[in-house]
């Protein structure tokens, strides 16, 4: 077993090596083509040139570039958080936007070998677009409501007066102190967005206790908040909350 083993690791050392292709770019950087593909399945490029008795292996920014030319963009700060981790795993820094690794002629594959995983890792972040995005902000959301202790129940569907249903993140039963409260998390609060909560809360507030109250939670981490979405929400009874001020509403909520 162990013979066949060492056989096709060998096997994969020689794949590794002939896939590979070198194309000298410039005076100072050679093109490593890889046999590994990306998310377009096109061959991973990195490149490298000599630097201080060393070398330097970076992805020339492409990675990044690429993450935000397809609509997932990393500059909030938790985003921001999330590719340090990433690129800590692998011993790689970002340099504006450019994946990059020192080796020595040592560690040369080993930090090749890094660096194309790191890629790899950061092209997975592609998922933090739209629409994989609106299911973080529903754990955020609902993680802070854990946190303020609200008691609430998830995932509600209501029957409206149309015969259509409509499902909401959060129920919370209304109490002594306050009436039912529904909320639903809206990550990407575009008008068209504001519209489906508002036509969700018409056709189903007249089926819900007489003084119930709607919420919309608005994700504004990476963009500001259109007026024309806040207004349309609020001439219909819907209570818009910015996700940067949710503590405004926190006593209404918990009550």
């Amino acid at each position: 077993m162990i013979d066949e083993i060492a056989a096709l690791v060998d096997r994969y050392r020689v794949w590794l090596k002939d896939k590979t292709a070198l194309r000298q770019v410039d005076d100072d950087y050679v093109e490593i083509t890889t046999p590994f593909l990306d998310r377009h399945n096109d061959y991973i490029q990195i490149y490298a040139k000599r630097k201080n008795g060393g070398f330097v292996l970076t992805d020339d920014g492409y990675t990044v570039q690429d993450l935000q030319q397809s609509g997932c963009f990393l500059e909030s700060p938790k985003r921001q958080n999330l590719l340090k981790v990433v690129l800590a795993g692998f011993g790689v820094q970002n340099q504006e936007g450019a994946l990059v690794v020192h080796a020595t002629g040592e560690t040369f594959s080993l930090r090749k070998h890094n660096l194309i995983q790191a890629v790899l890792a950061v092209n997975d972040l592609f998922y933090l677009a739209q629409p994989y995005v609106a299911s973080i902000f529903l754990e955020d959301v609902t993680a802070w409501l854990d946190l303020m202790e609200i008691r609430y129940t998830p995932n509600v569907k209501f029957t409206g007066k149309s015969g259509y249903d409509h499902l909401f993140d959060f129920a919370i039963p209304k109490s002594r102190q306050a009436p039912e409260r529904i909320l639903r998390a809206i990550n990407n609060p575009t008008k068209d967005a504001a519209r489906a909560m508002v036509f969700a809360w018409i056709d189903t507030k007249n089926v819900r206790f007489p003084d119930a109250r709607a919420y919309a939670i608005l994700n504004d981490s990476e963009r500001t908040l259109a007026i024309g979405v806040v207004d349309a929400l609020t001439s219909y009874d819907v209570v818009p909350v910015a996700w940067s001020k949710r503590e405004s509403v926190t006593e209404a909520l918990a009550a």
